[in-house]
């Protein structure tokens, strides 16, 4: 059955949850985080005099980190392990692996899901190759994977290399909501995978760094092949084995299922097993517990021996802490294998640390090394969030200050602001292209430019070397690099650390949206950012109306999703359409919902309330719709888009059509159709307005009214609404925002054949 009914799709809502942890990664928890903690943080001159590393001072250290108050939201159970000089200095467990068992966590047994902690060990099976003389890290990939078919315009190859440092200029592959699913049977091969998902080279290879899950299944699949092993296998026999890793593993097998931690969403919910696409994966499958990954930290510390067990060469070793590539000396990219660890204020992110990172739903890890410490720790815990970011900055403050010592700059005298003006301009994340920061220079002061992004709003940017700013915020850096093509990229610290933004290209304009137009702001940024076609000579037709198939394709791509595979039933009248795709993945996604679930009028003009409704039930899912209640509204709107048609003039979603009246009341035109520059205005507020601090505004206004209200039973709708809720459907997530889709407008109760 095509059309899901309501359980289907909750248990659809999650697998999506669960495939976008996984491409969101560490960018997940950036922005609330690191804008929080960066900016509180202890010391970071330096001056703390540090606490001497060894077995006392680190549990004592980890059992006040995690008995504190500010730690405990974070976390249902983790495991911890900490090595120094080739011994495990302290490996312990907090909470449980299972909320309702009570089950304790258990260090050496209780598994985790490690997700791109796996990249790390996937790294070190290629570097075995390279020793041997089997692999190249010059070589084009294609030499040890043949027959896969992509587009490369550049004249420089994709090589191991690049796949090994996130720099293979391939369009983003992340997984699919298809890939995590509930069939332990299901089989999907490596080979047959990365056929079917190939993606083509869009910015020269070794040009620009974009977090890259595929270039990780590209490499499992070097292993494969150059080895003649399966993949698993060979994982298996020369790297577990011989650490004597003996709870680790590619495959979710009957041992691992009772031994995994149950994972938790962030209401503390249990997350339901799943499976992953391919299988094996190696970008994110691997499963293991804090006393396997100790012994791999010793071994990688020790020159790459443990117990007379060699599984990499010294020389390899120092190959893999020795970062490739950066957008500025203090904002390192990656290694063979690691990543740059998280800014620390006024220090940025030391190139004497590496790290690595994984999410998938339910669960999160951090590795990270200190080589010239002889310092390693491990952190897994089965709840997604921002354990790891608290645990890593505490850790620094209190054992290694030094690599917090904020930076000592030489005079430098700040450009003038016509000079920065080349910065100006829309900037969206190469991974996650719903992740949009506008720059423009600040009028009043020349050394500065102003940064505004949907989640933190707008804050002033500091300069203090020519490509290098100081974020007001924390006292963290943005950076720029600008190539000769003219390309210019951006790395900031909080909507996705550990990726570059591109700067959008100049709009050519539109023949019928002159510059005065009250819309041609909106209109050109997303013509810049390449939502709107950028040629010139074209017309836009502004006050076009804009039909119920066009609005949905154009708002699940502002999201950055993908169309549906699932065909749509053949009796349907979309089945045939050119957004048919779009249209089924609304219906999938319980985006579309009404008694005719096969008759959806595609062409026929969308209605204002319509697009309000659709927009508002992304965002009921993240803020309650009691904060817009007391919303005035003037002109007519029927009764089911109220709530709907009070949120987007709460949050500002509109454009200037919308009126604000003598006693503040607002005509939304509700009833009209919605029109090509209004759609324009709409997808540029979903991009540019700050929601989530309008909503932590108005929650916090509200407190104290309703902690003087008495406490009313949850609705069973709403506590249905609530099971279903999954880790990404967080107000810090762009690509969360805009999933939601349409409902009939043309009477006060709309009728039984509705799309609603």
């Amino acid at each position: 059955m095509h059309l899901f009914n309501r359980n289907t799709r909750s248990k659809w809502s999650a697998l999506t949850s669960a495939c976008m942890a996984l491409v969101l990664s560490l960018s997940l928890w950036a922005p609330q985080v690191q804008a929080q903690t960066g900016a509180t943080a202890p010391d970071s001159d330096g001056s703390k005099k540090p606490v001497t590393l060894n077995a006392e001072s680190a549990n004592a250290f980890l059992d006040k980190f995690f008995a504190s108050a500010e730690t405990k939201p974070h976390y249902v159970g983790a495991s911890v392990v900490v090595v120094k000089d080739g011994q495990v200095i302290a490996e312990k467990g907090y909470g449980h692996s299972d909320l309702d068992q009570k089950t304790p966590v258990d260090p050496k047994n209780t598994a985790f899901r490690v997700a791109s902690v796996s990249k790390t060990f996937t790294a070190a099976a290629v570097m075995q190759l390279v020793e041997q003389g089997k692999v190249d890290l010059k070589a084009d990939f294609q030499t040890y994977v043949k027959g896969l078919h992509f587009e490369n315009p550049f004249d420089a190859p994709v090589t191991v290399e690049h796949l090994l440092t996130h720099t293979t200029g391939f369009e983003i592959r992340d997984p699919q909501p298809e890939d995590i699913h509930t069939d332990q049977g299901k089989y999907i091969t490596m080979e047959d995978y990365a056929e079917k998902h190939m993606p083509p080279v869009v910015r020269k290879p070794g040009s620009a760094y974009m977090y890259d899950n595929f270039s990780f299944l590209l490499l499992g699949m070097i292993v494969e092949n150059v080895s003649g092993e399966p993949f698993e296998t060979y994982m298996q026999e020369h790297i577990f084995k011989p650490l004597g890793m003996n709870n680790s593993s590619f495959m979710l097998n009957e041992q691992f299922k009772k031994q995994l931690a149950t994972g938790y969403d962030a209401a503390h919910k249990p997350v339901d097993m799943y499976y992953l696409n391919p299988t094996p994966m190696p970008q994110g499958g691997m499963l293991s517990t804090a006393e396997d990954i100790g012994k791999f930290m010793i071994a990688f510390l020790n020159d790459g021996k443990k117990d007379n067990q060699q599984i990499l060469q010294p020389a390899t070793v120092k190959s893999m802490e020795q970062y490739r590539s950066s957008i500025h000396p203090l904002l390192p990219d990656s290694t063979y294998g690691f990543e740059a660890p998280f800014q620390l204020p006024g220090a940025g992110s030391s190139s004497k640390v590496i790290t690595k990172a994984g999410d998938l739903s339910g669960y999160s890890s951090y590795l990270f090394f200190i080589p010239e410490q002889n310092t390693g720790v491990f952190l897994t815990y089965n709840q997604n969030g921002a354990l790891r970011n608290l645990l890593y900055q505490a850790f620094i403050q209190e054992f290694f200050p030094q690599y917090a010592k904020p930076v000592q700059f030489k005079e430098y005298t700040p450009q003038s602001a016509e000079e920065l003006q080349r910065f100006n301009g829309f900037y969206a994340d190469l991974r996650i292209s719903a992740l949009i920061s506008k720059l423009q220079t600040d009028e009043e002061t020349s050394s500065q430019l102003s940064i505004i992004d949907p989640y933190l709003g707008e804050r002033k940017l500091i300069q203090v070397e020519d490509n290098l700013f100081t974020d007001e915020l924390t006292g963290q850096f943005t950076a720029f690099k600008t190539y000769e093509d003219g390309t210019t990229y951006m790395r900031e610290p909080y909507l996705n650390p550990f990726g570059y933004a591109k700067k959008g290209q100049k709009a050519a304009g539109f023949l019928d949206v002159q510059k005065s137009n009250p819309y041609a702001q909106a209109i050109h940024s997303l013509q810049s950012l390449g939502y709107f076609e950028n040629e010139a000579n074209q017309s836009f037709k502004p006050k076009t109306t804009v039909t119920r198939a066009e609005f949905i394709e154009d708002i699940l791509k502002l999201s950055g999703l993908k169309p549906s595979k699932t065909p749509a039933p053949i009796d349907t009248d979309w089945a045939d359409h050119a957004s048919a795709g779009y249209i089924q993945l609304a219906y999938e996604m319980g985006m579309i919902t009404g008694a005719d679930e096969k008759q959806f009028k595609p062409d026929q003009a969308i209605v204002r309330q319509e697009a309000a409704v659709m927009i508002w039930r992304v965002f009921q899912l993240q803020y309650p719709t009691e904060l817009f209640k007391d919303v005035k509204l003037a002109g007519h709107t029927d009764a089911w888009a109220v709530p709907a048609v009070q949120m987007m003039v709460k949050l500002g979603i509109y454009g200037p059509e919308v009126k604000m009246l003598e006693d503040n009341a607002a005509d939304y035109l509700s009833r009209k159709p919605l029109i090509r520059q209004e759609h324009a205005a709409i997808m540029y507020a979903l991009i540019t307005q700050p929601t989530d601090r309008i909503v932590a505004e108005l929650m916090a206004a509200q407190q104290p009214e309703q902690s003087q209200q008495p406490e009313q039973p949850e609705q069973p709708e709403q506590a249905e609404q609530a099971e279903t809720e999954e880790i990404t459907k967080d107000a810090s997530t762009p690509a969360s925002k805009p999933e939601i889709a349409p409902n009939q407008a043309t009477e006060s109760a709309p009728p039984a054949t509705s799309v609603q």
